[in-house]
């Protein structure tokens, strides 16, 4: 027996549960999970002003962001780089990465990754305690 491809398909991000572990109201929406995909992911994320993203990379995916209202600061391995509505940004392999809400309304993205990690947990590595934990 072999694997049929996951069907085509429409879901809203109002569908999937809110991340906001690491800062921002981020949502996965279509993914391995939400839709059976196989080669990366696209969610959403909203971040009020003064919120951010801790720090983090992706050890096996590029991450590609556009950002679609707001005015957002990206990190990137220490250089800080200001991004406005409009504007995309491409995140290598292995590229430290925050993100930080530098407007005074709130700011909304779509961001994709791909290649995906062989396991979830491989995905993501955090470099800053997410907000809330102490060291």
């Amino acid at each position: 027996m072999t694997d049929s491809p996951p069907a085509a398909c429409v879901i809203s991000a109002s569908e999937v549960p809110a991340n906001r572990r690491r800062g921002g109201d981020l949502r996965t929406v279509l993914s391995p999970g939400t839709v059976g995909s196989t080669s990366g992911f696209m969610g959403v994320l909203s971040l009020a002003p003064g919120e951010a993203v801790t720090e983090h990379y992706h050890p096996y995916s590029e991450e590609f962001v556009h950002l679609v209202r707001g005015t957002v600061r990206f990190r990137l391995d220490d250089v800080p780089h200001t991004v406005v509505a409009g504007h995309g940004v491409f995140i290598p392999i292995g590229v430290r990465h925050r993100l930080e809400n530098a407007g005074d309304t709130d700011a909304f993205l779509v961001f994709h990754l791909s290649p995906l990690a062989p396991r979830p947990e491989l995905g993501h590595v955090d470099t800053e305690p997410a907000p809330g934990v102490t060291g």
